[in-house]
């Protein structure tokens, strides 16, 4: 081989292993934020789901995909005007343990979250938590 070709090989080998270590670096740095937990998105309730991790911030929520470099969220719910209109419980695989929730979102448009029941214990508290807005009472 070539020492041109050789170059580009390692190059490119070498491009991969900084990528993976990037996406491990974002993975592992969205898992230990405070107030953020594994779950699913969809637009629909049959999907498709995309996984990810969301973080509960002062006024919004947000969504980062798993299989992204993006430093931004994916998407931003306000907190105002946020609310789960239904949920349902569900069981993969019909184990007694892992429970999980489909829970209908609204703000201005309806969307779907699959998550553990703790995380939807903390995300209906966050939503009752909102502060109230400043001259919001006439």
């Amino acid at each position: 081989m070539s020492g041109v070709v050789v170059a580009l090989m390692l190059g490119a080998a070498l491009l991969a292993v900084v990528t993976v270590l990037l996406w491990l670096s974002r993975v592992h740095t969205l898992d230990r934020r405070v107030g953020s937990f594994h779950c699913w998105v969809s637009k629909t309730p049959q999907g498709p789901w995309t996984t990810g991790v969301a973080q509960y911030g002062s006024a919004k929520l947000y969504f980062w995909s798993r299989w992204s470099l993006a430093p931004r969220p994916r998407i931003r719910w306000n907190r105002v005007g946020l609310s789960v209109v239904e949920r349902r419980w569900q069981n993969p695989d019909g184990a007694s343990g892992d429970q999980l929730v489909v829970a209908t979102c609204r703000t201005d448009h309806d969307f779907y979250l699959l998550l553990s029941a703790e995380a939807y214990t903390g995300l209906t508290s966050w939503i009752e938590a909102t502060p109230s807005r400043v001259n919001s009472v006439t």
